[in-house]
């Protein structure tokens, strides 16, 4: 049963997880060649589902069972009438692929060596070059496959995953990696094609369970799961705004009006009863023009910050906050306080020069930030997306969003990952939005961990709305923060009785 990967209702495995799946199923009495066949005929299917005018398909075969796949694709296409040219990094294969390499054989394909020409002449590309069980950076004949794949300018079916990339950790294993238009991932939701880069190189992810119970106890071992839609409850009809929280934005340095004011509107918009912002006076002329539903209060010296976060019960830090004198004194009121806070932006570097843990806050780091937090550098960090938010919710004691292709949340309640969002979201502003939002939400009283997926999965998904509307280039944050109300009222209907 395909589920594509627009819908959130899975976990995500190891390589090593789903290879114990294929062993529970083989120790049922499979025979040894049924996995593969069935792999090839799922590759057949989806490829005539996503391209069904294709009349010319090339394969690229490896030289494990992810070649034997290939083969097995082969045999369905030639068998159905296309053009099948099979290429392969190999002469020779062993054990179940040798099986069904014969098959394909004797139904009249043959493999032929490396052809980057005939690559550019299919209508699909197949790459069937290295699956789960691969390490390493590619190199040699397996190499010369991937980039000749890469710069064929087809569409690409990568088969169990793209060749090249690290499906475990979200990276890639060296500098060359298949771009896939389409991946179909064997038997579960491999979890590393779903962020970082390799989200980037596998294209749309499909998920083929190849007819194989899932294992209960393997799946309890799965540690990542899927951010849900969050459901609400119908607001009491004497509500007022006293119940629903107070969010105090701190940050809008001189000259950094702008992600301040984009978080205080985030958090108004994000059903908070009511939003302060704590700024310089310029920041505050600006506030009226822009929402004047939120109110302003300047902070010139200490006793004004303790004033303003004695009224509060959320904060959202760091928006435009800066790292002088000014800033370092907000911060450090902010941590003394010890109210739930949203650390952002120039507040996550004030805390990555002062690393300690901070269990009231929940951070929002991009890979950059992350990376300062860690002492790290962002190559590395980028390498093992999981590694690296576990490492930080353990350092700070904080629930932690690892923002970015494939947002991660780790909390006590384990990793969550959003498969929501789009490339229009690589714009300024959008941390900024996401921090309000959180914020509005603590402020609501929902759990720190509950809040931080519950505003992922908001913002992802409204861009995701805005940019099927407009389109990815040009969208703003302003856009998703008007948006977002749909995800939050999804009961309008229910509210009119």
């Amino acid at each position: 049963m395909y589920l594509q990967s627009a819908i959130p209702r899975q976990r995500y495995f190891t390589q090593a997880q789903v290879r114990a799946l294929d062993a529970v199923a083989l120790s049922t009495g499979w025979p040894g060649s049924e996995l593969m066949e069935r792999a090839g005929l799922a590759a057949w299917q989806l490829l005539c589902r996503l391209w069904p005018q294709a009349r010319r398909l090339a394969i690229v075969l490896g030289p494990g069972n992810n070649g034997g796949d290939g083969w097995v694709l082969a045999r369905w296409a030639h068998h159905h009438g296309l053009q099948v040219d099979v290429q392969a990094t190999v002469e020779h294969w062993t054990g179940v692929a040798a099986e069904v390499a014969a098959r394909a054989e004797a139904a009249g394909l043959r493999a032929q060596g490396l052809d980057p020409q005939g690559l550019r002449q299919a209508d699909v590309v197949v790459d069937a070059v290295l699956g789960s069980g691969s390490r390493g950076a590619p190199h040699g004949a397996v190499l010369a496959a991937i980039t000749a794949i890469l710069d064929c300018g087809r569409p690409v079916l990568a088969l169990d995953l793209p060749s090249g990339v690290d499906a475990d950790r979200g990276g890639l294993y060296g500098q060359h990696a298949v771009h896939a238009t389409a991946t179909l991932s064997f038997i579960a939701a491999k979890r590393g094609l779903y962020t970082g880069a390799a989200a980037a190189h596998a294209g749309a992810v499909w998920v083929d369970d190849l007819g194989v119970e899932l294992d209960a106890e393997i799946v309890a071992q799965a540690a990542v799961r899927d951010i849900l839609p969050p459901s609400w409850p119908a607001r009491a009809r004497d509500a007022h705004k006293g119940q629903h929280g107070h969010v105090l934005v701190l940050g809008g340095n001189e000259g950094m009006p702008g992600a301040a004011l984009l978080c205080a509107r985030a958090a108004a918009r994000s059903g908070a009863g009511w939003v302060s912002l704590a700024s310089r006076p310029a920041t505050l002329a600006a506030l009226a023009n822009r929402t004047p539903e939120v109110m302003g209060r300047v902070i010139s010296h200490p006793d004004a910050i303790i004033a303003a976060l004695q009224r509060a019960d959320v904060c959202a830090l760091g928006p435009g906050l800066g790292q002088d004198a000014w800033a370092c004194e907000i911060f450090a009121a902010v941590r003394a306080s010890g109210l739930p806070c949203v650390v952002d932006a120039d507040a996550l570097r004030l805390l990555a020069e002062q690393p300690q843990p901070w269990p009231q806050a929940v951070l929002t780091p991009h890979p950059g930030e992350a990376a300062a937090l860690l002492a790290s550098d962002t190559a590395a960090l980028q390498a093992d997306r999981f590694a690296a938010v576990s490492a930080l919710h353990q350092r700070y004691a904080a629930t932690v969003v690892l923002k970015g292709n494939g947002s991660l949340v780790c909390g006590p309640a384990g990793m969550a990952l959003c498969r929501a969002g789009n490339p229009g979201m690589a714009s300024a502003g959008m941390g900024d939005a996401l921090a309000g939002l959180l914020a509005a939400l603590l402020a609501q009283g929902l759990p720190a961990q509950a809040a931080a997926e519950a505003a992922v999965f908001i913002h992802a998904h409204s861009a995701d709305r805005c940019a099927q509307r407009q389109g990815e280039r040009g969208l703003l944050a302003s856009d998703i923060i008007e948006a977002w109300q749909e995800e939050l009222n999804p009961c309008n209907v229910d509210l009119m009785r």
